[in-house]
């Protein structure tokens, strides 16, 4: 930990190199505060949403629409995470991996377009799931942070994909099941 204004902080864990507004496949996970179930529950590997979880769908379809340059590849909803591929397009569309090898950009501006980056997208939809719990009054909180991948080549996207799709009929034994911690 380093101080900032006489204050610890938490070091970011973000690739420093990076910048998260870049082309690129990005694998994201987001977990509500404390691993607590509110999207709906998991019964013989499906997952069952309810009214909150259907509107955490709602949103995530929402995204390209708020953001034209993003498209979302594989994604599910569990009850007390949610994991995403986004994709960030550029304005020349690539169909590999190829670009993102030699993109790492040394001289970025650090915080880039704050409209257009990985934060700005997650913050959009955390913000949309948080304002309909509070219109229907229910105790809702995520986790301050999210963790994020960025996917650097079509094995780790063949096994990301895998992992998403999969996820439901893991429930028993995955690490965010409260029952697990």
């Amino acid at each position: 930990m380093t101080l900032f204004k006489d204050k610890y902080r938490v070091e970011s864990a973000r690739l420093q190199s990076w910048g998260y507004s870049s082309p690129g496949y990005y694998y994201v996970t987001i977990c509500t505060k404390d691993r607590a179930e509110y999207f709906g529950e998991i019964r013989n590997g499906i997952m069952g949403l309810n009214e909150i979880g259907i509107q955490a769908v709602f949103c995530i379809q929402k995204i390209s629409s708020h953001f034209p340059h993003v498209i979302l590849d594989e994604w599910i909803i569990m009850p007390n995470h949610i994991h995403l591929v986004i994709i960030i397009k550029s304005t020349v569309e690539t169909q590999n991996f190829a670009s993102l090898q030699n993109a790492i950009k040394p001289n970025y501006n650090k915080f880039g377009p704050q409209s257009k980056n990985l934060a700005s997208i997650i913050r959009g939809f955390k913000i949309g799931v948080t304002k309909f719990t509070r219109n229907n009054n229910v105790n809702f909180q995520w986790q301050p942070r999210y963790y994020d991948h960025i996917i650097r080549n079509d094995n780790e996207l063949y096994r990301i994909r895998k992992y998403i799709k999969y996820n439901p009929l893991k429930w028993e034994i995955d690490r965010n099941n409260p029952n697990n911690i």
